[in-house]
C-alpha cells in the first residue's frame, strides 16, 4: 500500500519512502502550511527513522528555512517545543506500527495539521522543490528538558512519593523521560525491558504475551504501577498493581476528572462510560483520529474561550484544551495527543486519594472495552464488508448472530453496533496500515472480551477467506 495519509500523518512502508518522496511531502507541507520562519524535526527509534529525518532536513534547507534538529524526541515534546517557538515541526514516526513501517507527522505553528492542511499537501506534490540555503541547528536536550519540566513543576516532588513505578522501557523514544519524571515526582522508578531492537507497542491492542509479563514485573518487583508508551511516545501504557491494564479511555476520564474539565471530546469508540459521570457537562463525539478531536476541541472553544475542554482517544492520548490546575501549578494547554499527562494524573490522584489505581479505576461507571486488529488485510476487502454490513439489515443479523437484537447503528466511523442488553461491537478499517480493527464494550471485562473473540474470528473468516 502506498504511503498515504491516515488518521495521524502520513504512513508507508520504509521501502517506499523513498528520499524523494520524503522531499516531496516536506515541501508540499511548507508550501501549503504556514512554518513560522522554522521547522523542528524529530524522530523515534527505529532504524529507519535517521534517514528519513535526513531527507526532511534537506526539504527544509532547501526551502530556505532553519531545521531546528532535535533527534530522537516524544512527538509531544517536539509538538510543544514547535509551539513554543511559534514554528512549525515534522516527527519521524511510524508510532505503534511494525519497524518495516514509517511515517511523517506535521504541525504548523499552531499545532497538528487539519484534513484540510492535508488535502493542500496532497494538491502540491508536483511542485518543485526550492533551491535555498537554510541553516541546521542542533537544539540538543532542550526540548526533552523542557518537556520534563512541564510535568515536574505541575505535579511537585511529592505527587507520586512514596511509589515504586515500573518502567517499561523497550524501545519508546520516552524511555529514559518517564524514568527522570517519575523520579522527579517523588516516586522510585524501576527500569525494565529496555531493547535495542525496535518493539511496536500498540496500547489499544497490547498482546497476550506482554499481557502476562506485566503481572510478573509488577509481582517481582512490587511495584504499585506499571507504566510504558507506544513508539513516539503519544500514547500511554498503564498497569495496576497486579499488572492489568488500565485501558486508554479510562485512563482518559480519570485524567478530566483530575484537571477540573468539564467538556470532553472523544472519537465514538472511546468507551461510553464517559457520558455517565455527572463531573462533565458535556461529552462530543468525534471520527478517530487525534485531527477530529482536535477539530471538536476547537470547536468549543471558539463558542466559549473559557471552555474547560480536553480529548483523548481510546488509545490514551490525551490533549489539554484549557490552562489547568495541577497539584503543584498552573498546567498550560497542549492541544496535541500526548502520554505523560494521562499516566501522571490518575497515578497522582490515587497516591492522593490513598487508594490504589485499580481502586479508582473501579470506582468509574461499570462499562468495559476490548480491542484488537487483523494485520494484512487489503482495503478492499474491508471496504466491501462494511458497505454490506452498514447497508444490510439482514447481512448484519447473520454476521452478528447470536449478540442480541439490533438496538442501533452509528456510521460515524466505520460500523458501530449496538444491542439490547447493552452490547456493542464496533468494526473499523486502519487509515493508514493494512489492518482491520474490532472494538467492543459491555458490562463486564468477560463480556467485552467474549464479544471480541468471536468477531475476530469471524472477520478473520471474511477478510482472509
Amino acid at each position: 500500500m502506498a504511503p498515504k495519509f491516515g488518521t495521524s500523518g502520513l504512513r508507508g512502508l520504509v521501502t517506499e519512502l523513498t528520499p524523494d518522496l520524503v522531499r516531496d511531502y516536506t515541501s508540499a507541507f511548507l508550501a501549503a502550511c504556514p512554518s513560522g520562519g522554522a521547522v523542528h524535526v524529530g524522530w523515534d527509534l527505529r532504524p529507519s527513522s535517521p534517514e528519513i529525518a535526513d531527507s526532511v532536513i534537506a526539504a527544509v534547507q532547501a526551502a530556505g528555512l532553519d531545521a531546528v534538529v532535535h533527534g530522537a524526541l516524544p512527538t509531544p515534546a517536539l509538538a510543544l517545543a514547535s509551539l513554543q517557538a511559534g514554528q512549525g515541526a515534522v516527527m519521524i514516526t511510524g508510532s505503534h506500527i511494525p519497524a518495516d513501517r514509517n511515517g511523517l507527522k506535521f504541525y504548523t505553528p499552531m499545532g497538528e495539521i487539519s484534513k484540510a492542511d492535508e488535502e493542500g499537501i496532497k494538491a502540491g506534490l508536483s511542485a518543485p522543490t526550492g533551491s535555498g540555503a537554510g541553516a541546521r541547528i542542533d537544539a540538543g536536550s532542550a526540548a526533552s528538558d523542557a518537556y520534563v519540566a512541564r510535568y515536574a513543576d505541575a505535579f511537585g516532588p511529592a505527587a507520586l512519593a512514596g511509589m515504586r513505578i515500573g518502567v517499561y522501557q523497550h524501545s519508546s523514544v520516552a524511555r529514559d523521560i518517564m524514568v527522570r519524571v517519575v523520579a522527579a515526582l517523588g516516586a522510585t522508578p524501576v527500569s525494565l525491558a529496555r531493547s535495542d531492537i525496535f518493539i511496536p507497542v500498540d496500547t489499544e491492542a497490547v498482546d497476550p504475551q506482554t499481557r502476562a509479563g506485566l503481572a510478573g514485573w509488577c509481582a517481582d518487583n512490587h511495584l504499585d504501577a506499571l507504566i510504558s508508551t507506544d513508539g513516539d511516545a503519544d500514547r500511554p501504557m498503564v498497569a495496576d498493581a497486579q499488572g492489568a491494564i488500565v485501558p486508554g479511555d479510562v485512563l482518559g476520564p480519570l485524567t478530566a476528572r483530575a484537571l477540573g474539565a468539564k467538556v470532553i471530546c472523544t472519537p465514538v469508540s472511546s468507551n461510553t462510560l464517559v457520558a455517565q459521570m455527572e463531573e462533565f457537562a458535556r461529552v462530543d463525539s468525534t471520527r478517530i483520529g487525534s485531527p477530529f478531536v482536535i477539530a471538536a476541541m476547537e470547536e468549543a472553544l471558539a463558542a466559549d474561550p473559557s471552555a474547560k475542554v480536553v480529548g483523548y482517544e481510546a488509545n490514551g492520548g490525551f490533549l489539554l484544551g484549557f490552562t489547568a490546575d495541577a497539584p503543584a501549578g498552573p498546567l498550560a494547554p497542549l492541544m496535541t495527543r500526548d502520554c505523560l499527562l494521562p499516566i501522571l494524573a490518575p497515578l497522582a490522584a490515587a497516591r492522593a486519594g490513598g487508594v490504589p489505581l485499580a481502586d479508582l479505576a473501579a470506582a468509574l461507571p461499570p462499562r468495559f472495552t476490548a480491542a484488537d486488529r487483523l494485520t494484512g488485510i487489503a482495503p478492499e476487502a474491508s471496504g466491501r464488508l462494511l458497505n454490506e454490513l452498514g447497508t444490510d439489515a439482514g447481512a448484519r443479523a447473520v454476521f452478528f448472530e447470536g449478540v442480541g437484537p439490533e438496538a442501533g447503528i452509528d456510521l460515524t466511523d466505520g460500523l458501530r453496533v449496538s444491542f439490547d442488553g447493552g452490547d456493542v461491537v464496533h468494526l473499523r478499517p486502519s487509515g493508514n496500515a493494512p489492518e482491520f480493527r474490532c472494538y467492543t464494550e459491555a458490562a463486564s471485562p468477560s463480556r467485552a472480551d467474549e464479544l471480541l473473540a468471536i468477531h475476530l474470528e469471524k472477520l478473520g473468516s471474511v477478510l482472509k477467506g
